[in-house]
């Protein structure tokens, strides 16, 4: 399948592929929400494969943080979303390796941003603004960066 960069709702989206049913995937860009956190990985299908003018156009709403086992490659018996897909299969190990990397960075800047992980109350000690700054500014910037790379289409 050819690469597709779109909009909807305002923001890049781009094709990732379609199922055995033509039903087209899309995943939304990077965005920082809340002034706290990386919303991204966000996964959708439309209604009649078209481009949304409205919320209510949104078919599906999935995740990419399984994105291997998922919508990839067979993995532990698991049949893949994607049958076919706008990316090589050397890409698609990549994409699989930089969504994992990203839910990582996206947990680890909450973790020493708050101190903890927010299960018992008490979770200070891990406390690491700085890091959590670098993690949200710099590292995951990279990340979502080449994941948006991987999935544009090539000027000719």
């Amino acid at each position: 399948m050819t690469k597709q960069k779109d909009h909807a709702f305002g923001k890049d989206v781009y094709l990732l592929g379609k199922d055995s049913d033509g039903i087209l995937y899309w995943l939304e860009q990077p965005k920082w929400d809340c002034g706290w956190y990386w919303g991204f990985g966000y996964i959708e299908t439309y209604q009649n494969n078209r481009l949304p003018s409205k919320a209510s156009d949104i078919e599906s709403h999935s995740h990419a943080d399984n994105f291997m086992r998922d919508y990839f490659t067979e993995w532990n018996g698991s049949t893949p979303i994607l049958a076919e897909t706008t990316f090589s299969e050397k890409e698609g190990w990549e994409l699989s390796e930089l969504f994992k990397r990203f839910y990582t960075l996206r947990e680890c800047a909450g973790m020493f941003g708050r101190g903890g992980c927010h299960v018992s109350g008490t979770s200070d000690y891990l406390k690491d603004e700085k890091l959590a700054k670098r993690i949200n500014e710099e590292l995951i910037p990279k990340v979502t960066a080449r994941i948006i790379e991987i999935l544009t289409p090539k000027q000719a």
